[in-house]
């Protein structure tokens, strides 16, 4: 018969080998450990050609970062980002879930309030055509003047809903290496130098709100570099079909974004 010592001790024993083995299970997370994704195109996985057919015009893809990420860790993914989506559009409908139980929130918006899809929509067609400066320049007025106001709201809204949350602020990366070799667009290369420099304006503005309000920042720039559009190896798809797909990152940069995101959730 086992003393009530022993019986003890081996209570021990069991309890700290089931922590080791858990301790070394790639990917494993306390329970209710819960990451809550929310954001436009780009961390909705709009660029990956394949989506959940629940998530309709959202396009959330299972080879977005958040999935991605999701499944590293191990946590609950409540996946809220949507294609087209503004920082009005984030605020009325993707925070819902957020919750003081909230382990994990990533935030990707802006490109859509400043209008950079109409701008780079502008900028591919011949010079004599359209006004590719005058875009650029109301888009650089908007992200300085008009759009920390906006982020403001939504990185206060978040921390509100979710206060216990490590949330994490994701920006945009160089869509451009100074080439255009897609047959029907006209990108000059002075074009594509002001378009990353808009991204650039776009991710610095996005970095200090997000640090005003005690959140991390991705800059996914560096890592972007040598996978432009027209590079070897392309992290983001050219001038596409259907057009929806274009000048978004494809799977291989949604693995680019997972992989600087997931150090992050941690």
């Amino acid at each position: 018969m086992r003393t009530r010592a022993s019986r003890t001790l081996l209570l021990l024993v069991v309890g700290l080998t089931s922590g080791l083995a858990g301790a070394l299970v790639p990917g494993a997370a306390d329970a209710g450990t819960s990451y809550v994704a929310i954001g436009d195109s780009y961390a909705a996985g709009v660029g990956t050609r394949s989506y959940d057919d629940s998530s309709g015009s959202c396009q959330r893809s299972p080879y977005a970062y958040p999935s991605l990420d999701a499944a590293r860790v191990g946590a609950s993914l409540s996946f809220r980002a949507c294609s087209g989506a503004t920082t009005s559009d984030v605020l009325s409908g993707q925070l819902g879930t957020l919750s003081a139980s909230t382990t994990y929130v990533t935030v990707q918006v802006g490109g859509n309030d400043a209008g950079f899809t109409h701008v780079v929509t502008t900028c591919a067609e011949p010079s004599w055509a359209s006004n590719c400066g005058a875009a650029i320049d109301s888009a650089q007025a908007f992200i300085k003047n008009t759009l920390p106001g906006r982020l403001d709201k939504v990185y206060a809204a978040v921390a509100s809903r979710a206060p216990h949350a490590k949330v994490t602020v994701v920006g945009y990366p160089h869509l451009f290496n100074g080439e255009d070799c897609n047959a029907g667009t006209w990108f000059s290369p002075t074009e594509e130098t002001r378009l990353n420099q808009t991204a650039d304006q776009l991710d610095a503005v996005t970095r200090a709100r997000a640090g005003a309000h005690g959140f991390g920042f991705v800059n996914p720039v560096a890592a972007f570099t040598g996978h432009a559009v027209c590079d070897d190896t392309e992290w983001i798809n050219g001038l596409s079909k259907p057009v929806s797909e274009s000048y978004h990152p494809n799977r291989k940069g949604q693995v680019g974004y997972a992989n600087l995101v997931d150090d992050h959730l941690k």
